[in-house]
């Protein structure tokens, strides 16, 4: 048998274990024939570059010999990036969760030689502590109970891929109307913690698909406890250590119900979902506030750290550095005391929580959690150019892994942050980002025309996931928002046209995977959102988009019927359905501004007004220099009252009187 062929692949988290004693192989029809030839089952183990307990993981047992030659005498073995191939993952995650075993990552699973699953877990331990069996003892004992009944462990994983293979039943119905907007903010606003923001308890996730849909339930409804809701949780987060004070940014989740102490991988996802959450929540009237500090150093660590020559993003820097996890990240007393001045020093410890005696295992996570006066425009100034100097000296630190392979869904999640922000802070610059990457996602990320999940060295893993095409939609119509660009209206109407080519499945819904794809054990078709919307609740929101841009009822009647097959699981599980929820939202209330005027300047001022009071219901089409709306759209016709710029505002085939005054459209966008 042939040893690591880990060196022949490009995803970087292979590339870690590409030295290790271990036989790995990449997913591939060569590995599945090489275990069926052999007629061994197969250790699968899946993870990502940036997972703090994947490497201890393999520092324990992938790289220690004993470990390794137990692994090569008893299985073929197979290493899969969660992130490169979210298929494999999610099909293998489901087969553990199938047979009572929480998720988590790095996921070990153990699969007949034709990949169906017998039995899994996640991080073991080489010997056994803490409650969890040894790797080894786990090892023989699969392929002892392999060896001695194969044909009774192949029948049950057929059973176990006939479980998951099977179609979702539909068990509720729902009316889709306010009502149930009500009760799904009722109920998840139950689950809410008041005091420190985010979801009760720990660890503590941003969840920013639970938090776009209460947002969107406070500006229909008007409750101040859902508005409350949403500023805690991102008040929270970015006060708290699991935002980059000294370098912007946020990491992937915290382990405590403070916000304090985050598990320190970033995630360009994450980060792009947080950059549009805070566009829409931050006030134009506070220059000074929060949520816009930290949408500028979020985009600053985004264009120095992640941004690659190509204008796309890579996917994620790693937890760990120099052997340590966070070690990158924190800071100890004296490290102030020697890089700044007595004074520079002792301000910069009380504003951001770094004392002698540390706020997490000897050392200090900056943080901003406690209560501090407000500061004076020369006491921000003192600060901004204090964290420059720790961010300067903190570059000489080992630096963590960056995983720099660029994934279709997470750039497109980044892309909309940025076309979000610099729509409401009127940053052209942070646009020219935007416009770049999401040009650059039609030239590297796509393949024969269409889209690919990820490239990597001039590798592309492909053909797109639904996730993808539904992202890149809902970049491309938040492109359009602050370009004003129709082109951006055409790819939409493009990507969504692929996802329902290549995705359908017949009954309102979207397989995971397109339907060229490598044949697998399944075809998922899952309608929860995890750390990101899922596609499903994107291509909602696209399509009601559509349909008010354009009035055209095709995309009415698709949204329409996405969200009635998935009438279901909205109402029996309203935290996993909150894109689509959200999506639900945007059905009932969308309201579309038009502005027409003789040219871009002459509508400027008008623009602003709706860029300033921008709720998430509303769609923006501004024409000028002659174009015309399409002929289906209800204010088709309408011009320019006596040449100067003129805003209407349509809803359901009907259309405001004109609009002039930027005061009058302002009073109206208020009114509702």
């Amino acid at each position: 048998m042939s040893k690591n062929l880990l060196r022949h692949e490009t995803s970087p988290y292979l590339l870690q274990h590409r030295d290790n004693p271990v036989h790995w192989r990449a997913w591939n029809a060569a590995a599945l024939t090489e275990a069926a030839t052999l007629n061994r089952p197969i250790l699968l183990s899946v993870g990502y570059a940036a997972c703090h307990w994947c490497h201890v993981m393999a520092h324990e047992s992938f790289e220690d010999v004993e470990t390794a030659a137990v692994m090569n005498a008893l299985f073929v073995n197979i290493k899969v990036d969660r992130e490169e191939r979210p298929d494999l993952d999610q099909i293998y995650m489901a087969a553990l969760h199938a047979i009572g075993e929480p998720g988590g990552w790095p996921l070990t699973m153990f699969l007949t030689p034709d990949g169906k699953p017998i039995w899994g877990g996640t991080y073991f331990p080489k010997q056994a502590r803490y409650g969890r069996p040894g790797f080894i003892d786990v090892m023989r004992r699969v392929a002892e109970v392999y060896a001695d009944d194969p044909v009774g462990v192949t029948e049950q994983a057929s059973c176990l891929t006939a479980h998951l293979s099977a179609p979702p039943r539909q068990d509720r119905t729902a009316q889709l109307d306010g009502a149930l907007l009500d009760q799904a903010g009722h109920s998840l606003l139950g689950v809410m913690d008041p005091e420190l923001g985010g979801t009760r308890g720990a660890p503590k996730f941003p969840n920013f698909p639970l938090l776009d849909f209460l947002a969107r339930s406070a500006e229909r409804t008007g409750r101040v406890d859902l508005t409350e809701a949403v500023d805690a949780a991102l008040h929270g987060m970015t006060a708290g250590g699991i935002f980059d004070h000294v370098g912007g940014g946020l990491a992937r989740y915290s382990t405590d119900p403070k916000w304090l102490v985050p598990h320190f991988e970033k995630m360009l996802s994450d980060n792009g979902l947080l950059l549009e959450r805070l566009a829409f929540a931050v006030p134009l009237d506070e220059p000074d506030h929060l949520f816009r500090d930290r949408i500028e150093s979020t985009i600053a660590w985004l264009e120095r750290d992640m941004r690659l020559d190509n204008a796309l993003f890579c996917a994620s820097l790693d937890a760990d550095s120099d052997g340590h996890e966070g070690a990158f990240y924190v800071w100890r007393r004296h490290d102030l005391d020697e890089l700044l001045t007595e004074a520079d020093a002792g301000f910069i410890a009380a504003l951001y929580d770094i004392s002698a005696e540390g706020n997490w295992e000897g050392v200090s996570i900056p943080n901003r959690l406690h209560p501090h006066p407000v500061l004076s425009e020369a006491e921000d100034a003192r600060r901004r150019r204090i964290l420059q100097t720790l961010r300067i000296a903190r570059e000489r630190r080992p630096h963590p892994a960056r995983d720099d392979k660029q994934l279709t869904d997470w750039n497109a999640f980044a892309i909309a942050g940025l076309a979000a922000a610099a729509f409401r802070l009127d940053r052209s610059d942070w646009l020219a980002l935007a416009v770049d990457a999401f040009a650059a996602t039609g030239t590297i990320l796509q393949l024969a025309g269409r889209p690919v999940h990820a490239h990597r060295a001039g590798r592309h893993i492909g053909p797109a996931f639904s996730s993808d095409l539904a992202a890149l939609a809902h970049a491309a119509l938040s492109l359009h928002r602050a370009t004003q660009d129709t082109a951006y209206i055409d790819e939409a109407i493009r990507l969504l046209g692929l996802l329902d080519s290549h995705h359908a499945t017949g009954d309102g819904g979207y397989f995971f995977t397109a339907d060229d794809a490598e044949p697998l054990i399944q075809r998922r078709r899952d309608r929860q959102d995890d750390a990101a919307p899922n596609a499903h609740g994107l291509a909602a929101d696209a399509l009601i988009r559509l349909w008010s841009l354009t009035g055209e009822d095709r995309f009415r009647a698709e949204a329409d019927a996405l969200l009635a097959a998935a009438g279901g699981s909205i109402a029996a599980n309203a935290f996993g359905a909150a894109s689509l929820l959200a999506a639900l939202n945007l059905r009932i209330r969308v309201r579309s501004i038009v502005i027409v005027a003789p040219n871009v300047e002459a509508a400027e001022p008008l623009r602003r007004v709706v860029a300033q009071n921008w709720r998430s219901n509303w769609t923006l089409d501004i024409r000028t220099d002659g174009a015309t709306l399409p002929s289906d759209h209800p204010a088709h016709g309408r011009g320019a009252i006596e040449g100067r710029a003129t805003a209407y505002l349509c809803r359901e085939g009907s259309c405001s009187l004109p609009i002039q005054e930027p005061a009058e459209l302002a009073d109206q966008l208020v009114e509702g």
